[in-house]
């Protein structure tokens, strides 16, 4: 068996000022660890091209699509997303959204794929949130589906943060099963309810987080049934996260994605992995904290 593809792109990175509140260096760092590591193939980085208009209006309206590929996003979405939406985040949006297109396509050829970045999931239909400009997980099951790759999709989202964008962009869909694994008392407010939640309570650790996966994953295998799972690793549940609410530990994320991903892996089903979130000024441990999805997913190739 040959190590699952990395995708990566240069764009992930919009190079912000080293005291702004998102830390968009860890991209970058991210990828020059996987090199120095030796975790990525031989062959490189699996490099999308920029996504098309055609793939972001499939989640997207084509009003909010039109005004980031413009630099003409309304003020007031620009402070719900967190940061300026000028040429730089603009491409590196459409850039990390069609990296989970492809990581999903790779996924399907291979079993499993990662994205380094991707799981911008507070991104809904006419707007972005949250440090998210376009949906890539909604944008990548829309592309798969329409273009008849799979026929149900299974988003598996272990942010620390609820998928409110995802949710409500698939509220009622019948091809696309949401599931979200979040701290309760975090980031957003207003939860909209996704095909399945889990609310955690403040502090709690790897055991009791693990505990729970079990049943969540085979209550999600039956409802679900699906053709392709992407799933976000994000690290913000970690003890040291500045966002988080949980305490879980390195290890205790290594478990988690190996849990996640094993299980589906196990059943023949593919998994394309994204990133999610992660917070900290310290720069080298979040990229590195970051890395824990792509060893783990080494452990499958």
């Amino acid at each position: 068996m040959s190590p699952p593809p990395i995708v990566h792109h240069p764009a992930f990175d919009a190079h912000f000022d080293a005291k702004h509140r998102f830390p968009m260096s860890k991209f970058s760092r991210l990828a020059e660890i996987l090199v120095e590591d030796g975790i990525v193939a031989g062959d490189g980085f699996a490099v999308p091209d920029p996504a098309p208009e055609g793939w972001l209006t499939l989640a997207h309206s084509r009003a909010y699509v039109e005004a980031v590929l413009t630099q003409s996003v309304p003020a007031p979405i620009e402070k719900a997303i967190g940061y300026r939406v000028d040429d730089r985040v603009a491409l590196r949006s459409r850039c990390a959204t069609a990296g989970t297109v492809l990581a999903g396509r790779l996924a399907l050829a291979q079993g499993l794929a990662c994205n380094t970045a991707g799981g911008s999931h507070h991104a809904r239909r006419d707007g972005g949130a949250g440090f998210s400009v376009f949906n890539d997980v909604a944008v990548a099951a829309c592309v798969l589906l329409a273009e008849g790759e799979v026929g149900r999709v299974l988003v598996f989202d272990c942010d620390v943060h609820q998928g409110d964008g995802t949710a409500l962009i698939f509220a009622g869909s019948a091809r696309v099963f949401t599931l979200s694994i979040h701290a309760e008392r975090n980031y957003p407010d207003v939860k909209p309810p996704s095909d399945i939640d889990i609310a955690l309570p403040d502090g709690l650790g790897d055991e009791a987080y693990l505990e729970i996966l079990a049943p969540v994953l085979r209550r999600a295998l039956a409802e679900a049934r699906p053709d392709i799972v992407f799933y976000n690793a994000g690290v913000d549940p970690h003890a040291a996260d500045r966002l988080g609410r949980l305490s879980l530990s390195d290890a205790g994320l290594a478990e988690r994605d190996r849990r996640v991903i094993g299980f589906f892996r196990e059943r023949g089903i593919p998994v394309a992995g994204v990133i999610g979130g992660g917070y900290s000024r310290d720069i080298e441990a979040l990229a590195r904290r970051h890395t824990i999805l792509h060893r783990v997913a080494m452990e499958f190739g």
